[in-house]
């Protein structure tokens, strides 16, 4: 089973930071997954999930339009952990923060999803 513990969300203030972590974990059938990609999606009330920013495991990234040049999505391979450092915050990136990650064995992949973490922006 693959386990995903993010850490990071809380209340800022518009133009703030914040830094989200996600570490994944665990085993399909006995064997150690890659986790490819890594990324983070949000959810506002009445909104569908909507991708945020993914990145592989050689480093390529994509990012959502609305976040491009404030966000930035990084990893550690070795710690099979991503983060998302957001800045220059906005009302409207207020959202539950889901980390996903893609388990793969050789071949195929699986689709996991962290537990959320809150990130509301408000003065």
């Amino acid at each position: 089973q693959v386990h995903l513990v993010e850490s990071g969300g809380g209340l800022v203030q518009p133009g703030g930071s914040l830094r989200l972590s996600c570490a994944a974990s665990g085993t399909i059938s006995g064997r150690i997954p890659s986790f490819n990609p890594m990324g983070w999606y949000r959810q506002s009330p009445g909104k569908q999930r909507e991708l945020v920013a993914t990145i592989t495991t050689g480093g390529t990234t994509t990012y959502a339009n609305s976040v491009k040049g404030r966000f930035t999505i990084s990893r550690d391979n070795a710690k099979n952990t991503v983060y998302l450092q957001m800045n220059s915050l906005k009302p409207e990136d207020t959202a539950v923060y889901y980390c996903n990650v893609v388990a793969r064995i050789i071949t195929g992949g699986t689709n996991y999803w962290g537990q959320g973490t809150q990130v509301t922006v408000s003065s």
